[in-house]
This record gives structure tokens, C-alpha cells and sequence, in this order.
């Protein structure tokens, strides 16, 4: 499930922020964010031209609130202006609430691997004076507060106060990636970015840090590698494809792998279908066996050994379109490259972490997974042993799977491509249901062999994808 997937369910859109920033990304080049917000206060203007490349982040945003903020909110967002490197001048205007306008500078979402491409130069601004702009970041503020996530990666008002601008940095950038406007999202792609893809992002660098932290001065750091476990079609693919952005445009180099790209030759899964008769869980790709095990151990060892400037390798990519839809390994040629060195390795799969069980356990669910069982016994030192931190994210009932599946395939035939019937799409998750409730118990009950309190995020979402306070 590709970007497409993340959930813009429709409903009224509400002004939450818009800003201006010229931003210095990790010590790279100084990236020109060129964007004009505009607000009508009481019937006047306030326009700020930002004329040094170096000035710090601007969090000005647009609100109809008007509250004064906290002392520690606001001595955070005082922090990010620089009044001897602007000027201003006040000017009346007749027009009516917020608008977005943006120029022919830059676009993120045409080019998310680095901030190099930035463009500098001067900015233009509007933004409404008094308070009106703090008031809003306050507001966006009480927001974040709100999510289900920030006790369980550690944060609280005062840290997230602390940062303010760098959540708001962030929200922009994420809205560049998927074509958002910053001032009117809807309330899922709010929570979905304030509530659940930055956090994350947030519990990522920690883990990097401390990952970092390991290492002495001069010695090669191989890149952290985190592990993204989650059933079929909950976002997870969206995710890791936010959070690579954001790596991106912030300086530090990432890969992604999923464990899709692993899966056998069409050649080879043929074969193991012919070795396994008459079971179902086998007859396509997906289960345990499945998959090219020594290709996969091959791939992620060299990528942890890319630590060094100008080193490069290629990613597989595996084709689910070929044959059929029956799929194959991409052609060589059209696999990405990535380039050293490396900070973070994003790995994502749904039965990432699943442990085998004893042979009763899962003959009670299916006596057709016993042997998919017996495979699952390679997987940890083909996959898991390679992980460093885990995201878990947990469902509250694998049926979601099949509803999910159904939606992606309704709206693939709505936009006239080739989609599976609904009865096809029954087959397909009914392949994956017995491992789903197999191994999903145990995975959210101990987590992944080799996981401890400290490297492990378990995210429970629910029927929207969305993250949720655990029972």
C-alpha cells in the first residue's frame, strides 16, 4: 500500500497552521520553505520580509483565537524570532480569513531526498499581529498534547513546548509530501500527522541517539535498523514512507525494505506450492516459507555495513503485478539506490516479529499452519536478529484486515485500475487470517524475541488507523 493509502476520510476542513520558515536542516544547506500565509485581523496586515538565509524557524500561524499562551509556550516560540533580521510594515487589506499561497520555489514532495535543493533567497510573509499568532501555536499546542502516543515515547507539555517548532516544521513538511494544505486539514489528516507520524518520528531520533551513543568518537556507526510490524493494509507501508521523508529532508540518509521484497522467485514460489499440495496458506506468497531467506540475510548485512561517503547498493523490489497478479522479483534494473552512509534502516512487514509456537497451538487455529510454523523457525536470524528498536502496531481484531483490503480494492476499481472482486479479496486475507491469530496474541503480549521496554513502541490504532489509548 503505497502514499495513496494514508486516510483523508472527508470532513469539514479547519484552519490549524500555515507558517513561513527559512530553517537550518541538521547543519545542511539553509532550506527556503517559500510560502505566504495570510490572515485578516480587525482589518490589518502584517507582512515580515525575512532577508538573512540563517534566521531560525518562524512559527507564525493563523487563528481566530486570541488566548495568551503559557509562559513556557511562549518564551519557546519567542526563541524562534530574530527581530534584528527582519522588518515590517503595517498595511490594511479587505480580504476575509486565512489563505495559502504558494509560489514556484520549492515543492518537497517532488524531491524528499535532500534539503540541498532548497532554493535561497528572500521570503515575503502576512501574518496577523498581536497575538493572534502565538494563540495559535498554543492551540496547535493543546493539540499535540492531546495524542495517545507522547507518554509512551517519554514527552510531556514542557518538552513538547520546547520543540514547538520543530513539530511545526515537521507538520509542513509532511503536508508538502502527501499535497496537503497546512492551513485547512481535516481532522484525520490532523490526528493522522500531530498524533501519530510525527511522534513516531520523534520515538526514531531518540532510538538513533541512543543508538549513536554506543559508539566512541571516530568509530563507523552502522546505521540503527527499526523494525515496523503490522497487519496488512493499517498504514504501516504510509508510515515508513513519512518517516523516510522526513529522515530525508532533515540530513539523515535512510533506506527502506519491506519484507515483501523478499519473497521467492515466481519461479521458486511455484515450487513450493508443487512441495505443499492441498495447502492453502502455501499455494501463494505471503506466509512463512515464502520468502528467499539468504537473499534476505544477503541484503540486510550489506546494508548495515553501509557507513562510509560514496559507498551505494541497490534495493530489491518485488513486482506483485507480474503473472497475473501471482507476482515476481522486480527486474534488477529499476531497483533504487541508496547511498552511504547510513543513519536508519526502515523495515516493515506484518509478521515481522511473529515467534513459532508449539505444534498444538497452532493446530488448534489451522492444522494447515503447522508447517508454516516449522518454517517460521529460520526467520529470526533471516530477519529479526537484524533489528535494533520495534514499532508494533496492534489491531484490535484481524477482521479489520479483510475490511481494509476491501477498501483499497473498491477504490483501485473506482479509479478505473485493475482491482480484486470483493469475494477475491475474501481469498486473498483469508490466506493470512490463521497466522494473524496464531502469533498476533503472543507478538502484543511479549513483543519480538530480542525487544525490551526501552527499544520497543507498541501503537494500538483503531478502525480509522489512527492511534488509540491502550484498554
Amino acid at each position: 500500500m503505497g502514499m495513496a493509502a494514508l486516510n483523508v476520510a472527508s470532513s469539514s476542513p479547519s484552519p490549524l497552521c500555515s507558517f513561513s520558515s527559512m530553517h537550518s536542516l541538521n547543519n545542511h544547506e539553509h532550506c527556503n520553505i517559500n510560502n505566504v500565509c495570510g490572515a485578516h485581523s480587525g482589518g490589518e496586515w502584517v507582512s515580515i520580509k525575512i532577508t538573512n538565509s540563517n534566521c531560525k524557524l518562524l512559527p507564525f500561524l493563523c487563528s481566530s483565537h486570541s488566548s495568551v499562551p503559557s509562559t513556557k509556550l511562549k518564551s519557546a516560540v519567542a526563541r524562534s524570532f530574530k527581530p534584528s533580521r527582519i522588518t515590517t510594515h503595517l498595511s490594511k487589506s479587505g480580504g476575509q480569513g486565512c489563505s495559502w499561497i504558494q509560489d514556484n520555489s520549492i515543492h518537497m514532495h517532488q524531491n524528499p531526498n535532500s534539503s540541498r535543493n532548497c532554493r535561497r533567497g528572500s521570503v515575503d510573509s502576512a501574518f496577523p499581529s498581536g497575538t493572534a499568532e502565538v494563540a495559535s501555536v498554543e492551540n496547535l499546542f493543546e493539540y499535540i498534547c492531546s495524542g495517545p502516543l507522547l507518554g509512551k515515547i517519554g514527552l510531556t507539555a514542557e518538552t513538547i513546548a520546547e520543540s514547538i517548532d520543530k513539530w511545526i516544521l515537521y507538520g509542513s513538511l509532511l503536508c508538502r509530501l502527501f499535497q496537503l494544505s497546512d492551513m485547512y486539514l481535516t481532522d484525520p489528516q490532523r490526528k493522522r500527522f500531530y498524533h501519530y507520524y510525527i511522534p513516531v518520528f520523534i520515538w526514531c531520533e531518540n532510538q538513533i541517539s541512543k543508538h549513536a551513543s554506543q559508539f566512541k568518537d571516530g568509530e563507523d556507526i552502522p546505521p540503527l535498523v527499526i523494525g515496523f510490524s503490522a497487519p496488512q493494509g493499517c498504514g504501516k507501508t504510509t508510515l515508513v514512507s513519512a518517516l523516510a521523508h522526513l529522515f530525508d529532508v532533515t540530513g539523515r540518509k535512510s533506506a527502506t525494505i519491506s519484507i515483501d521484497d523478499f519473497y521467492l522467485t515466481a519461479e521458486d514460489q511455484g515450487k513450493l506450492r508443487e512441495a505443499n499440495p492441498g495447502n492453502s496458506l502455501l499455494e501463494l506468497r505471503g506466509n512463512a516459507g515464502s520468502h528467499d531467506l539468504p537473499f534476505s540475510v544477503e541484503t540486510l548485512t550489506s546494508l548495515c555495513k553501509m557507513t562510509k561517503e560514496g559507498m551505494k547498493m541497490k534495493l530489491p523490489r518485488y513486482d506483485k503485478s507480474a503473472y497475473n497478479g501471482k507476482g515476481d522479483r522486480g527486474n534488477p534494473s529499476a531497483w533504487p539506490v541508496v547511498e552511504g552512509p547510513l543513519t536508519v534502516i526502515l523495515f516493515e512487514g506484518w509478521m515481522l516479529g511473529f515467534k513459532p509456537l508449539p505444534v498444538e497451538a497452532v493446530r488448534a487455529v489451522d492444522p494447515q499452519l503447522e508447517i508454516v510454523n516449522k518454517n517460521l523457525e529460520a526467520y529470526y536470524d533471516a530477519w529479526d536478529k537484524f533489528v535494533d528498536a520495534w514499532a508494533v502496531i496492534k489491531i484490535q481484531d484481524p477482521s479489520c484486515v479483510y475490511q481494509w483490503r476491501l477498501q483499497a480494492e473498491i477504490a483501485m476499481r473506482e479509479a478505473g485500475k485493475p482491482g480484486m472482486t470483493d469475494e477475491e479479496v475474501e481469498d486473498f486475507v483469508s490466506r493470512y487470517l490463521p497466522a494473524y491469530k496464531a502469533y498476533l496474541p503472543v507478538l502484543y503480549a511479549e513483543g519480538p524475541k530480542g525487544s525490551t521496554p526501552e527499544n520497543l513502541l507498541v501503537i494500538e490504532i483503531d478502525e480509522g488507523r489512527n492511534p488509540i489509548l491502550e484498554n
